[in-house]
């Protein structure tokens, strides 16, 4: 009598520790990134680079008044978008978008991205403006100004295409590509994201292309 209910606790026992490994392996799966295929990314408006394409160095400043160059492009992911603080419609909107995007991700996650601003307007996008323009949207983010020939060479070599477009009384705008750059830790070109962008596309997709690179 002893012996079968000592051998009903082990049976018990190991169902439930088999029931704990289930779950334990349930919930790991499900905090691990959906890794897609090229097609998948692609069709979520991700376009990843066959090879990393490297860039020239160049050297600007940031909103905070440092120095920043491809250096600062080194060790963690960056999504870089080009625009200016006086767009009056998609940089503003595109920000707020990467601002959802960045604000949902894990705080482990947080660590390996940062999002960047390069103005395509240094004349008026000075760093006292970058710097009350920045933290409106994101404490963390990055605004990035500086020698017009050093940004026209960047845009250049990662395909962004932007043209200033006259108004009335010399007033001015900037039509611009639309797309969020993807650099990777390495500090290479390594893709893009397509508009229409949406917080939950941008987390997916680069959770995905981070979990294999």
């Amino acid at each position: 009598m002893l012996s079968q209910k000592s051998g009903i606790r082990l049976t018990v026992f190991g169902v439930l520790c088999f029931i704990a490994l289930v779950v334990v392996g349930f919930v790991w799966k499900m905090n691990q990134p959906v890794v897609m295929k090229k097609e998948q990314l692609q069709a979520n408006g991700a376009i990843v680079l066959d090879t990393p394409r490297i860039f020239s160095d160049f050297e600007l400043i940031d909103h905070l008044g440092q120095r920043f160059s491809k250096e600062q492009l080194i060790g963690k992911w960056s999504m870089v978008f080009f625009g200016f603080t006086q767009c009056p419609d998609f940089c503003p909107t595109t920000l707020a978008i990467l601002n959802d995007t960045y604000d949902k991700l894990k705080e482990s996650e947080k660590d390996k991205l940062q999002v960047v601003l390069i103005s395509l307007d240094p004349e008026r996008d000075t760093v006292e403006s970058l710097s009350e323009y920045i933290p409106y949207f994101n404490a963390d983010f990055i605004g990035v100004t500086g020698n017009k020939h050093y940004i026209k060479r960047f845009a250049s070599e990662v395909n962004i295409a932007y043209n200033r477009v006259y108004l009335d009384d010399d007033e001015y705008t900037i039509d611009h590509s639309t797309q969020i750059l993807l650099i990777n830790p390495k500090g290479d070109y390594h893709g893009f994201f397509k508009v229409p962008h949406t917080p939950g596309k941008l987390r997916q997709t680069w959770r995905s292309i981070a979990y294999i690179f």
